[in-house]
């Protein structure tokens, strides 16, 4: 019997269509949980329901000839979605002047930046039009925001391989603005071109400064290779597009060069395989974390000039059980040798060993603002026991 190749094709799609159809429908049934979560004011996630579902999961596949961790991996991503979605939902219902038929959002760059990628993703789960608009500097992307041009901005604040973005770190320290929220970014460095393919004939590399230091081991293999800063990913790629020379590349992701009608001739240039951004979202007002979201605040703090003054302060989030997941200090402009520490601690400023542990910090601290307080957006993935659950 021939296998008629457009056939199963034809087949292979109808089951995508239907796969589609019931991932749709299973959100709309997220969403009515989601409904019934914020009225009987219940927390988004239930680990031991999640690891029970994906258990059961795993045995049916298991039955259908299906391999676990393909299983999980792919259960892992609706989950994921369903959380944030629901997350977003009832950050939405607490914030109701936030909600608005337009979201004017400044960032870095052009289209294909991955600021432009990361707001796209934020915004993706928020009601509201998104007007996008990219600028040249962090300072430019602040201000719009502060002189109410833009309602949000977002920012770039660290990475995986770079480490700390100081600039927009500094700039926070005298902004009004308060973070209402994050995403991660995964940054995928390709080496783009228009035209050439031969990697030997680049005699120039341009990107951010952030990308070419993050792809820096890759960039210093090549043979007698210029390193040109650019403001932005975006203004990198349409420098190489617009042109004539063909022994020119930039830095920044496939999808970001599809922009700019570039060709990726390198793929995962970054040092450290692992590599990703994290974004903040600033606006002019603070936002409500609902209580069953798990939420982050961020602090700036300076400490009075004393040995041991900065873990007096380290204590008093031990002392009210609040993690520390970030500690960053920056030097204070025009006082010499002393620093401004950055905190970014798991915890809502409505809850009370916070609110405790606030009302310490001032007691002991010169200093001590709150940045915001916002949703947590990195979804852990509930681990799945899959060999105790084949083996019952």
């Amino acid at each position: 019997m021939t296998i008629n190749l457009d056939e199963l094709r034809e087949k292979i799609s109808d089951t995508d269509a239907k796969l589609l159809s019931l991932l749709a429908e299973r959100l709309r049934f997220t969403q009515q949980v989601a409904e019934t979560k914020i009225a009987t004011h219940k927390d988004v996630r239930d680990p031991k329901r999640e690891e029970q579902l994906l258990v059961s999961l795993v045995k049916q596949g298991s039955k259908l000839g299906l391999d676990p961790h393909y299983v999980t991996n792919i259960f892992h991503v609706i989950i994921e979605n369903s959380v944030l979605n629901q997350q977003a939902l009832l950050a939405e219902r607490a914030n109701p002047e936030h909600s608005q038929p337009l979201n004017r959002v400044a960032f870095l760059g052009n289209p294909g930046s991955y600021s432009y990628l990361a707001t796209q993703r934020y915004f993706a789960r928020r009601p509201g039009e998104l007007h996008e608009m990219g600028f040249k500097t962090f300072k430019a992307v602040l201000e719009k925001v502060e002189s109410n041009e833009a309602d949000y901005a977002v920012l770039p604040i660290e990475n995986t391989t770079s480490g700390s973005i100081n600039e927009v770190y500094d700039l926070l320290q005298h902004t009004s603005l308060s973070i209402v929220g994050e995403i991660t970014q995964p940054v995928k460095h390709a080496l783009l071109t228009k035209n050439q393919k031969d990697i030997s004939n680049i005699k120039q590399v341009y990107g951010h400064p952030q990308a070419l230091m993050q792809c820096r081991v890759f960039i210093d293999s090549l043979d007698d290779v210029k390193k040109v800063p650019c403001d932005s990913t975006s203004a990198a790629m349409q420098l190489v597009s617009e042109s004539e020379r063909d022994d020119i590349a930039a830095i920044g992701s496939i999808e970001g060069g599809n922009f700019y009608n570039l060709n990726a001739i390198k793929q995962d240039l970054a040092n450290q395989q692992e590599n990703h951004t994290r974004f903040i979202v600033v606006s002019r007002k603070a936002v409500k974390v609902p209580i069953q979201i798990p939420a982050k605040t961020t602090l700036v703090m300076s400490t009075i000039q004393k040995p041991g003054a900065l873990v007096d302060a380290l204590i008093v989030l031990k002392d009210n059980q609040i993690n520390m997941t970030k500690l960053e200090s920056r030097p204070i402009t025009g006082n010499p040798w002393e620093e401004m520490f950055y905190l970014d601690v798991e915890g809502n400023t409505s809850d009370g060993p916070m609110q405790q542990a606030l009302e310490d910090l001032k007691g002991i601290t010169r200093y001590l603002k709150v940045l915001g307080c916002y949703p947590v957006e990195d979804i852990t993935h509930t681990k799945v026991p899959v060999f105790k659950a084949l083996s019952e």
